[in-house]
């Protein structure tokens, strides 16, 4: 009979970042080449590239991690 195997709710919190970093650093990437026309202060930092580059990689770090399809050869419960 097929054990159930429990999800943790960290691979949820990493794949929701993980989008949320991809969905910014291109949002960042878009408006980088094609800049707004009247510019917020500080906009010459990116900053939408760097925090949604720090959720990507949070965000791969915790879903790889926390990864429910992973084979556990040699351990047995």
């Amino acid at each position: 009979m097929k054990e159930l195997r429990r999800i943790e709710i960290w691979f949820f919190i990493g794949a929701l970042l993980t989008v949320y970093g991809i969905l910014i650093v291109a949002s960042g990437i878009y408006y980088w080449l094609v800049p707004l026309a009247h510019q917020v202060a500080l906009s010459d930092l990116h900053s939408d590239i760097w925090w949604g580059a720090l959720l990507l990689v949070l965000g791969l770090i915790y879903a790889i991690k926390y990864w429910p399809f992973r084979t556990n050869k040699g351990t047995e419960t």
